[in-house]
């Protein structure tokens, strides 16, 4: 089977309220003791943010995107995507697809709360191990806030991909890059984006710090687990120069926004170092060419990872 997600055609797993597109790259495993890939996007991302990873994995990987409630081909929830409700729908999917291997999960930026809520709702029995794309922490808006009012308005008017540099150093092949932004120009995205980005993302965070998962550290014991810091100074960076280059923002708000780019990398990597704690075998590396989206401007990093896991299970205790 393909690892190309655009050549991929998805199986729709009913989870009891809906369903939800699923799509499995590469081959069956051997046994049902062979631990396999599941990507989780971040917030307002669907399947194709993963096209050049999963297209870069060795062949012989089984691995599985899928489309969150509301997302390309996936159906809506009636229930709102907060973080407990995509842990729930997800603990669902790998029950009903049925997903019977052990799993190594790799999830990207809000992904990084959608794991802890996964393992608070059904514990770590069911993964294999763990890897960490620029992930959030949950004590990340506390430190780091992506929505500093500030920086909102030096940006106000810069696209995203265009701002971040994306659009120019993307690994996606052509036929990728054109499905993924075809796709979030549609409404149906526009929809779920508007939930999850500006209703349930800010608030995940406070209803995961409460349940304190913390106090159980390790929390997923000596399953290996690979933490990826993306430069988030270059994502900033850009949208300032090009905000900037607009006319936007006084120079005082100017002054701060370059305060908060000089600082940006030293919190972040002190963030995604936290992660370092959920295991007692945890691997810290920092993608230093990108900045939030790893997995679409160095895909390598993010196959390394899984490499790495893969290498630290089959390893002698």
């Amino acid at each position: 089977m393909s690892n190309s997600i655009i050549a991929s055609s998805p199986a729709f797993v009913n989870i009891g309220t809906h369903s939800l597109a699923l799509y499995a790259h590469g081959p069956d495993p051997i046994n049902s003791n062979d631990p396999v890939v599941l990507f989780v996007s971040g917030v307002a991302s669907s399947a194709l943010v993963w096209a050049a990873v999963t297209r870069l994995l060795p062949p012989t990987i089984r691995s599985y995107t899928y489309d969150r409630s509301g997302y390309r081909n996936s159906e809506s929830s009636p229930v709102p995507p907060t973080a407990e409700n995509v842990a729930l729908e997800l603990s669902l999917l790998i029950k009903k697809a049925p997903i019977p291997n052990p799993l190594i999960i790799v999830g990207h930026s809000w992904a990084g709360v959608l794991i802890n809520e996964f393992i608070h709702l059904k514990g770590h029995g069911s993964i294999a191990g763990l890897v960490f794309v620029d992930a959030n922490h949950e004590t990340a808006p506390l430190v780091l806030d992506v929505y500093d009012a500030t920086l909102s308005a030096i940006s106000e008017g810069v696209e995203l991909y265009s701002g971040a540099g994306i659009e120019a150093e993307h690994k996606l092949t052509q036929e990728e890059w054109a499905a993924f932004r075809a796709d979030e120009a549609t409404e149906k995205f526009k929809l779920i984006e508007r939930k999850e980005e500006f209703e349930e993302y800010v608030p995940s965070f406070e209803t995961l710090r409460k349940k304190q998962l913390g106090k159980r550290n390790p929390l997923v014991g000596d399953k290996p687990v690979y933490i990826i810091g993306g430069t988030r100074s270059r994502d900033w960076n850009g949208f300032y120069k090009a905000g900037v280059a607009r006319g936007n923002g006084t120079e005082v708000q100017r002054s701060y926004v370059r305060e908060l780019i000089r600082t940006a990398d030293e919190k972040n990597e002190g963030l995604q170092r936290e992660f370092l704690k959920i295991s007692t075998k945890a691997k810290f590396v920092f993608a230093r060419e990108s900045g939030h989206f790893v997995q679409l401007t160095e895909p390598g990093i993010v196959v390394e990872g899984v490499s790495w896991v893969l290498g630290e299970l089959q390893s002698p205790a």
